[in-house]
């Protein structure tokens, strides 16, 4: 054989043993190389640019005791695990106590510079006291800018998204964007879509709240505006209320092997959503989340299926 020969077949048998590998780290069933599972990605209407479908949220799960070494290194293997399995986008915010600087402590733990979409939101009253708070978020991450800076839960939101709009226009952050969650002020949030110039909404969104499939979703998709979807788990209480019972045989057409695949490829097969950030604090739970990312979702048949099983359990 010849060294060129060679070289293609080692490289063959390299890609075939780390598609196995992906393939077992996500729990999806083990296939050949022509049914390698492939990453779903999901593009940001106002550039084109592409993201993972799933993310990582970071409320409750990162704000920790910074003093808590191994609470620490479990959040690094979190990361850890998040990047090596294909994910991006990372959210946060200055309401999540210590969250935004663990993640700095943890990124910086990292041994290669990851393909981070860094994600945070200003969460304060007045033009000052925003600026100082965004600004000390980029230390706390340490990066030069963020991808995506959000209004969080749309406080004080006239006078920040008029400074994201500066720092948009100076280069100072890439996309800018404003949050809801627990389904709340809904109405507020559409007319601000209608009429500023969002890259990103933020909104809760899941198999039991789905009040923004009638108005918001639709919404977006007609703007062009990319879809973040928190409390995909609604905050847990999914597990809380199906987790005993058995996943229906047929989730494998979806390539779904845990619930919270089944969660989120619900989530993540509305064409208006963009990117679905569930937050954990297990590496274990994390390879389960990162495996929605990957494999076949369904279509708007089988997303009733889905609905309708719920519903009967």
């Amino acid at each position: 054989m010849s060294k060129r020969g060679r070289y293609i077949s080692l490289s063959r048998r390299h890609l075939l043993q780390q598609a196995l590998a992906l393939a077992l780290s996500l729990n999806l069933p083990r296939t050949g190389w022509a049914d390698k599972p492939k990453k779903i990605l999901r593009q940001i209407p106002s550039s084109g640019e592409t993201l993972p479908a799933i993310g990582m949220g970071t409320w409750l799960t990162f704000g920790i005791d910074l003093d808590d070494r191994a609470a620490l290194r479990t959040r690094t293997a979190i990361l850890k695990t998040f990047f090596d399995l294909g994910g991006e986008v990372i959210d946060s915010s200055p309401m999540y106590g210590t969250a935004e600087e663990v993640l700095g402590e943890c990124l910086k733990k990292l041994e290669a510079t990851p393909a981070l979409f860094a994600a945070t939101k200003v969460w304060t009253s007045g033009w000052r006291a925003g600026v100082r708070q965004m600004e000390r978020s980029g230390l706390l991450w340490d990066v030069e800018r963020f991808d995506l800076m959000q209004v969080h839960n749309l406080l004080d939101w006239e006078t920040h998204l008029a400074t994201l709009k500066e720092w948009k226009a100076a280069g100072r952050i890439r996309y800018l964007g404003v949050t809801t969650s627990h389904g709340r002020r809904h109405a507020e949030l559409s007319r601000i879509m209608e009429t500023e110039p969002l890259d990103f909404v933020q909104l809760t969104y899941n198999l039991l709240d789905r009040e923004a499939e009638q108005r918001l979703l639709p919404q977006a998709k007609e703007r062009g505006i990319a879809v973040l979807v928190n409390r995909p788990f609604q905050g847990g209480r999914l597990f809380n209320r199906f987790a005993s019972q058995s996943l229906p045989g047929w989730a494998s057409a979806i390539d779904c092997t845990t619930w919270a695949q089944f969660f989120l490829k619900f989530i993540i097969s509305h064409p208006a959503v963009t990117c679905a950030i569930p937050a954990t604090s297990q590496v274990e739970h994390m390879r389960e989340n990162m495996g929605a990312c990957y494999g076949r979702l369904p279509d708007a048949k089988l997303r009733q299926r889905m609905l309708e099983y719920v519903r009967g359990l």
